[in-house]
């Protein structure tokens, strides 16, 4: 697949240079190796290629794309978080007559390849959830163990903040986003001393919130904050990440030339089970084939996880899984 299209900019889109952008979203790229190794199967020769990654973070598994696909592949880097499209500036200012980076949500996967004038690719990589360097700055508000503001968002440029969801919702409609996003079998009982504690203008930032999950919960979980899901549900329903997910994996596979691949990885249950029916029903595996022209594969039947040596060098791919879908034709 060779690149089509005028030469494109080094930058796309409204970029945002964030203080210490570069050291502070440096992060271990997960299951790199297995990326790697189902994007550039043994059918495809060495070098060239255009590639999409559609979640880019700090060009971790971007580098290792490019670098694979010297000296004459192409990538495409989306990410809706600002902060992380100027740490890949600078991380992959070596390859930057290669790639063209975008501020846009991994939703729109379409309509920025169509601006690109790139109608197809040969490999799409999204690598979902919070990064690292995300949960590591206090002030982003992702994380029960940073105090910061109730913010969440992953573009912070845009849309309603954590703070602001809980303003608005009442004792039900927080029990159910406690329970559907979160799978937290505790949520009405969350949801009460919650909106108790926001009513009595206590909840003013994480550390607030994580204090008041940890007394609803009863009997903690060992090695689990009692606070986890219900920060996983809040971020979720601010970005809208699974409405995201099913939007992009709507456009991805058709966005793929033949033999093209795409790599899906996810942390959590909900967001493994959509990419898992999608796939499968592409596939047509338990189940008739979704219809339409374009023919695809499982590449492998079972999820990925990673090896045991990841998993003790790098706490965050203990939760990670991966799939692969092929175009076949």
């Amino acid at each position: 697949m060779t690149w089509v299209g005028q030469a494109q900019e080094w930058s796309s889109g409204p970029v945002m240079t964030a203080e210490g952008s570069a050291a502070t979203f440096s992060h271990a790229p997960v299951l790199l190796d297995e990326i790697l190794e189902f994007l550039f199967s043994p059918a495809r020769p060495p070098g060239g290629g255009t590639f999409c990654d559609a979640t880019l973070g700090g060009g971790g598994h971007a580098r290792a794309i490019l670098e694979r696909s010297a000296p004459d592949g192409r990538l495409v880097g989306l990410d809706r978080d600002p902060q992380a499209l100027s740490a890949a500036r600078d991380n992959l200012a070596s390859f930057a007559d290669r790639i063209t980076l975008v501020h846009a949500p991994f939703s729109r996967i379409g309509a920025v390849l169509q601006e690109l004038a790139v109608p197809a690719v040969d490999g799409i990589l999204a690598d979902l959830g919070v990064s690292s360097p995300q949960l590591d700055r206090g002030e982003r508000g992702f994380s029960f163990q940073k105090e910061g503001p109730l913010d969440m968002r992953m573009d912070q440029t845009a849309g309603e903040t954590a703070a602001e969801l809980l303003a608005r919702l009442d004792e039900r409609a927080l029990t159910s986003l406690l329970r559907d996003f979160g799978e937290e079998r505790h949520a009405a009982r969350i949801a009460r001393d919650v909106l108790a504690a926001r009513d009595r203008g206590e909840l003013q930032g994480t550390g607030a919130l994580a204090a008041v999950v940890a007394r609803a919960v009863p009997g903690h979980e060992r090695h689990k904050n009692p606070a986890t899901r219900t920060f996983q549900a809040l971020r979720i329903v601010v970005n809208r990440e699974l409405d995201e997910l099913t939007s992009f994996l709507e456009q991805a596979p058709g966005l793929l030339a033949v033999g093209g691949r795409l790599c899906v990885i996810t942390f959590h249950s909900l967001e493994d089970r959509i990419v898992k029916r999608r796939f499968r029903a592409l596939a047509g595996v338990g189940g008739p084939r979704i219809e339409g022209p374009l023919v695809y594969a499982l590449v492998v039947k079972r999820v990925i996880i990673a090896a045991d040596a990841e998993r003790d060098r790098n706490p965050r791919s203990r939760s990670a899984k991966l799939r692969v879908l092929e175009r076949l034709s």
